[in-house]
């Protein structure tokens, strides 16, 4: 057999691929990574070995072109309510593509949201029953909330909106408030390790401290991004992290539609940040009032013991003064003593004693004639 140039191949081996190939195939697989360029989608698909296995039983390169990408990501987007991203398990219809210069390739022409939604939901539902089996489920439960929440360890962007209105919301209340953040990524690739890295920043501050806590509570918010990427709250070792942390963790994640699994380990859970702000607020406004409460109580229970002694005091003033001789003397009665004793009874006294009678304004001496 004549030798072939390698064109001349490449193009048997095209030429055999079209020739035994579908146009299109659904496959399922895994997003390993993804970027864009040039409004082109660039990813790499693989599946992975069942649980406990290691690496990649398959890894192919795939491309969404620009003018399929815009339509393909709106709808996957309005479906899921999430962006497509690394991580994630899709269901895409591909075209089989061969290029002597760079292989063979997938080019994606379609996708089905249903699939990502189950999947979705399926690694939510793996992640709770992990965390219920690991006994983690309600350990933030078992923690108790400081009567004042004063000292703060934020973790959001630096710059999102949400972290902003957060702040204005507490610094506008009649009481202080110390935060200190710990700055993230909030919502994409790489944000649940980041949030772990601000997570464990905390924990060691905290422990620094020279009385042992510097923080009352971690508050974890987000605003002023995307709000359908939330998939990064649902991760196994994020929410595990957050479930047994060392101080209350509040969450105010930004979500409308769906509660995430951090919100639900979280020790409280809050729509947006700016009602985390709102929630401390009405919990120091609870303690003033209780406060209040205990004074106003306090202060009519000392005036009521006073009333209840200056009663007795006069009671026992009425008392005295019933039973003083100078009363009695007024109301007609005297008294009769013998040698500066009170005589009872005539068998005390013998002819010649010399007596006095006690009246109301004065005494009369006299001697005792039986």
């Amino acid at each position: 057999m004549a030798p072939l140039t390698l064109t001349e191949l490449c193009s048997l081996i095209g030429e055999a691929l079209e020739d035994s190939l579908a146009p299109s195939y659904w496959v399922q697989a895994e997003i390993s990574s993804l970027s864009e360029r040039g409004g082109h989608l660039y990813l790499e698909l693989v599946d992975t070995p069942p649980s406990g296995g290691r690496g990649a039983t398959a890894k192919m390169r795939a491309t969404c072109w620009a003018g399929t990408k815009e339509l393909l990501m709106a709808y996957f987007e309005s479906e899921t309510g999430q962006t497509l991203q690394a991580g994630m398990t899709v269901l895409v219809e591909v075209e089989v593509q061969w290029h002597a210069v760079y292989g063979l390739s997938l080019s994606i022409i379609g996708i089905d949201p249903a699939y990502t939604i189950g999947a979705i939901a399926r690694q939510r539902q793996q992640t709770i029953a992990q965390l219920k089996a690991d006994g983690l489920w309600d350990a933030q439960q078992l923690l108790t909330l400081p009567t004042l929440i004063r000292r703060i360890a934020v973790v959001s962007s630096p710059s999102a909106a949400g972290y902003e209105d957060f702040k204005h919301q507490l610094e506008s209340s009649p009481f202080r408030f110390e935060t200190t953040l710990f700055g993230a990524i909030m919502q994409g690739e790489g944000a649940a390790n980041s949030i772990l890295a601000a997570l464990e920043e905390i924990a060691m501050v905290n422990g620094n401290c020279p009385d042992g806590t510097s923080f009352d509570a971690v508050v974890i918010i987000r605003g002023g991004g995307a709000t359908s990427d939330l998939s990064c709250f649902d991760q196994y070792t994020l929410c595990a992290v957050c479930a047994q942390f060392e101080l209350p963790v509040i969450s105010g994640i930004g979500h409308t539609r769906d509660i995430s699994v951090l919100d639900m380990v979280a020790h409280e859970a809050l729509k947006t940040p700016t009602a985390v702000a709102e929630w401390l607020i009405h919990r120091q406004e609870e303690q003033l009032n209780r406060v209040t409460d205990l004074m106003v109580r306090l202060r009519r229970t000392a005036e009521r013991q006073i009333l209840i002694r200056r009663h007795r005091v006069e009671l026992l003033e009425q008392r005295l003064t019933a039973c003083n001789p100078l009363r009695i003397y007024r109301m007609g009665y005297s008294l009769l003593t013998l040698n500066g004793k009170v005589v009872r009874s005539v068998t005390e006294l013998r002819p010649g004693d010399t007596v006095t009678t006690h009246l109301a304004d004065g005494s009369i001496d006299s001697t005792v004639r039986l």
